[in-house]
């Protein structure tokens, strides 16, 4: 599949409905340009946190969202530096 598309005065590109619905992209979403070789590629950016949302049911209520964000952060950054 190819598209193309126009670079504007502030260096924005759009990203047409066929290349979004391939990607399954919508507003709001983050992408990645890899550049491999002489190509770059555009590499959705896909939420763990999204995913997972809502498949666990809280122990107690009311829930401490900061210290449970704040772990989920620190496993997440241990994820990370495990693929550098």
């Amino acid at each position: 599949m190819t598209d193309k598309t126009v670079l504007t005065l502030k260096s924005q590109i759009t990203i047409s409905k066929k290349i979004r619905e391939f990607l399954n992209l919508k507003p709001g979403d983050q992408v990645e340009f890899v550049i491999e070789n002489d190509v770059v590629k555009l590499v959705p950016i896909h939420s763990k946190l999204d995913e997972c949302f809502g498949r666990v049911k809280p122990k107690r209520k009311p829930e401490d969202f900061k210290k449970i964000r704040e772990a989920i952060e620190k496993e997440v950054a241990k994820e990370v530096l495990k693929e550098v």
